[in-house]
């Protein structure tokens, strides 16, 4: 399975175990990071670290000698086998995402990725070995060839088959339904 932090020290400057020395430095004499959220925040503002790399550092450097955190096996049993080819598309939408503001929450559910801000605006979800469906809450916006009818969860979906289709176009839409939630 491909290493959900391989682009870590590209974009944040670090590797993980040398995050894990700048908290141990830290913890110690802050006694206000012992809280996920505390150490999330931190890593934020201390250090400018986007929401999702920040958010899995903490993960990370809490859970060192425990189980995996249940959102880690969440997003692992669902690219898990045949659908492990997905992760680079996934890693991609995430990534895109995340660009959009500090305020994106990723929130792993059993079938699938919510993508919140005050609510959910996307969600990923590995439809089958071959594709991504890319749910968008764009209410009221016209359907295309490619920007199709939703469901119930989100009023449109996206069918993402390879990593060039995440272009600007979809890119687009998700800033769209990241800006109208």
């Amino acid at each position: 399975m491909s290493d959900p932090f391989q682009n870590l020290q590209e974009k944040t400057g670090r590797t993980m175990p040398e995050w894990f020395a700048v908290l141990d430095k830290a913890v110690p004499n802050n006694i206000g990071l012992g809280k996920h959220s505390e150490v999330l925040a931190w890593l934020k503002r201390e250090h400018g670290v986007s929401h999702g790399f920040a958010n899995g550092i903490a993960l990370q450097y809490r859970a060192r000698g425990t189980a995996p955190a249940p959102d880690d096996d969440l997003i692992a049993a669902q690219y898990a086998g045949p659908k492990e080819s997905l992760i680079p598309i996934r890693d991609a939408l995430l990534a895109a995402a995340e660009s959009l503001g500090d305020d994106v929450q990723i929130a792993p559910k059993k079938s699938g990725i919510s993508l919140r801000r005050k609510t959910q605006f996307a969600l990923l979800e590995a439809a089958s070995a071959q594709r991504i469906q890319l749910g968008l809450q764009l209410r009221d916006h016209p359907t295309t060839e490619r920007l199709l009818v939703g469901n119930a969860m989100c009023s449109h979906r996206v069918n993402v088959t390879q990593l060039a289709d995440v272009d600007d176009e979809l890119r687009g839409w998700l800033a769209e339904a990241y800006a109208r939630n």
